[in-house]
């Protein structure tokens, strides 16, 4: 009598092959059909000079906007920690030489600095003795001082983004990345010197990161929206410089 083992055994093993091909062929469907966008805002899927568009116009709306980082022009380079919104700014910028820290409230431009920093500037004797009394006061910066538009510069939200934001060339998509913890997907300036903006894919499509062409910096941007106190300082703590504020030299 011929025992029927081998073919129960053979049968089994059938089984186990298609069991385990059709959970694979379920698998490989599942990986091949998964949306990388699912659970974002849906930016990602659009072309690069959508996604562009869009990051702009929600900078445009936001009421506020932290910067942080580095920024490279041909009259020097900068660190900024500043916090900007329509009515102002406040933050610190540090240059080759100094740090200091500026103040806007509408257009009342101060300056804050340490008695090295008004010393390392003064043009003589007398301004140099003048520098003790300006020691962490702020002095408010007159308006047709030659230092007050390039100041006012670092604390105005649109003109500030309008240039740090700009991608030079044909815009194109690069990778997804995450910035904060944030997913976003990046999009690029042409020629490989254009630029790059890293853009949000969860909630409003804010741009989080940029990076200028040409080796201008790299800038974060965070707490989109988020208000913060601006207003001007107390007169004891404020001083009149009494004149045009001296020459930086950078």
């Amino acid at each position: 009598m011929t025992s029927s083992a081998p073919a129960v055994r053979a049968r089994r093993r059938n089984a186990l092959a298609v069991v385990l091909c059709a959970g694979l062929t379920v698998a490989l469907t599942a990986c091949a059909g998964e949306d990388p966008d699912k659970g974002t805002n849906g930016v990602g899927k659009l072309t690069a000079e959508q996604i562009d568009r869009k990051a702009r116009a929600a900078a445009d709306a936001a009421d506020a906007v932290r910067l942080t980082g580095k920024l490279v022009s041909k009259d020097g380079s900068y660190s900024l920690d500043m916090r900007l919104s329509g009515k102002g700014g406040s933050g610190s910028v540090t240059s080759k030489q100094n740090t200091f820290e500026i103040l806007r409230v509408g257009d009342e431009v101060y300056l804050k600095a340490d008695a090295g920093f008004w010393k390392d500037e003064a043009a003589d004797d007398e301004g140099a003795q003048a520098a003790d009394k300006l020691d962490g006061k702020y002095v408010k910066v007159p308006e047709d001082d030659p230092t007050y538009r390039q100041l006012r510069g670092f604390t105005e939200k649109k003109t500030l983004l309008d240039g740090m934001l700009t991608l030079h060339g044909k815009v194109g998509k690069g990778e997804r990345k995450t910035v904060g913890g944030v997913r976003t997907v990046q999009i690029m300036g042409g020629s490989g010197e254009g630029g790059a903006l890293d853009v949000s894919l969860e909630g409003t499509p804010y741009p989080l990161r940029v990076a200028r062409g040409g080796g201008g910096g790299t800038v974060t941007l965070a707490d989109w929206g988020k208000s913060f106190p601006l207003e001007a300082p107390a007169d004891d703590d404020t001083v009149d410089y009494g004149g045009d504020l001296p020459k930086s030299s950078g």
